[in-house]
Order: structure tokens, then C-alpha cells, then sequence
């Protein structure tokens, strides 16, 4: 037995596809397709906001100096305000690592309700709805790779010596 993909709640292996308890024989399954619904605008939210909160300090930082400028104060001043607004520009720097952790995590979760679908004894059947695009991508391929795996059949190794008793040879003309 062939084991395609394995973690607490499905198992695609050689011989049937089992998700959260149920189990459907692989020889039942006849074709398998996916789904996508919807965007989530709360993950679009989350992503822009992490944008927000990367560009934010930068952009502060910018507005300071062009204040800074614009004042036409003292040379002190002015170099205080510019000081001040390039600290604020750094602080983007210690945060930047997790935030953009946070956002590669966002883009690989998806943002959209995925669902893989088979024909299981002639009805459709969903196996499986989830968030996280990446797991939905292994398991869908899994699945995939188990039912054509299964729908093959091994070609029986056929004799050097035809029916006749005489070798096969091409055919010269049509």
C-alpha cells in the first residue's frame, strides 16, 4: 500500500481516500474535481493591513523630513526633526521580519474556501473544505495521483511469438 498524503484528519493512500472518519475505496471513486468559493475580504483586510503597518513608519518618517524642510527652521531644528523622523523610519526594521512572516503565512493559507469533490458509487461527494491553500494543494494532488494511480491497469507482458506461432512484423502498407 502507497501512502500519498497522511495528517490527522486525511489519509490518501493506494487503496481509499479516508477524511475525518469516513472512507471511500479508491475503485468507487470515478473522477475528482475542486471548487473555489469565494474571497474573504477579512483575509484581504488582514494582508492590507500588515501593508499598512510595514509602509506606515517608512511614510512618517518621509512626512517628517518634508516638514522638516518645509519649516525652514534653525539648522538645529531641523536636523532634530530629521533625526527624529529617520528613528521613526527605522523602527520599521526590528517588526519588518514578522510581519512579513505573517504575510507570507496569509498567501500560502489562501483566501478563498477550497473544497475537492469526487464521484463516489455515481454521486457527487464533497471529501473536503478548507481554508489553507497549501494543504488543500497536497491533498487534492494526492487524491489525483491516487485515482489515476488506480485507474491504470498493468499491461500484461504479451509473448515474442504471435497467435500463429509465427513472429509479429510491421506492416509494410496500409
Amino acid at each position: 500500500m502507497v501512502t500519498y498524503y497522511d495528517d490527522r484528519s486525511v489519509q490518501v493512500t493506494s487503496t481509499a481516500v479516508r477524511v475525518d472518519g469516513r472512507i471511500f475505496p479508491l475503485p468507487e471513486i470515478s473522477a475528482v474535481w475542486h471548487h473555489r468559493g469565494s474571497r474573504s475580504w477579512r483575509v484581504v483586510a488582514g494582508r492590507g493591513a500588515i501593508g499598512a503597518a510595514l509602509a506606515g513608519p517608512l511614510v512618517a518618517a518621509g512626512l517628517g523630513i518634508a516638514l522638516a524642510l518645509w519649516l525652514d527652521r534653525s539648522p538645529t531644528v531641523t536636523i532634530g526633526i530629521v533625526g527624529a523622523s529617520v528613528l521613526v523610519g527605522l523602527a520599521v526594521g526590528p517588526v519588518a521580519d514578522f510581519l512579513f512572516e505573517h504575510l507570507d503565512r496569509s498567501y500560502a493559507r489562501g483566501s478563498r474556501q477550497l473544497e475537492i469533490w469526487a464521484r463516489w458509487r455515481g454521486q457527487p461527494v464533497q471529501l473536503l473544505s478548507t481554508g489553507d491553500a497549501l494543504r488543500f494543494g497536497q491533498i487534492y494532488r494526492a487524491v489525483q495521483r491516487a485515482v489515476e494511480a488506480g485507474q491504470r491497469v498493468p499491461a500484461r507482458r504479451q509473448n515474442a511469438m504471435g497467435v500463429s506461432g509465427s513472429r509479429p512484423r510491421p506492416r509494410s502498407g496500409p
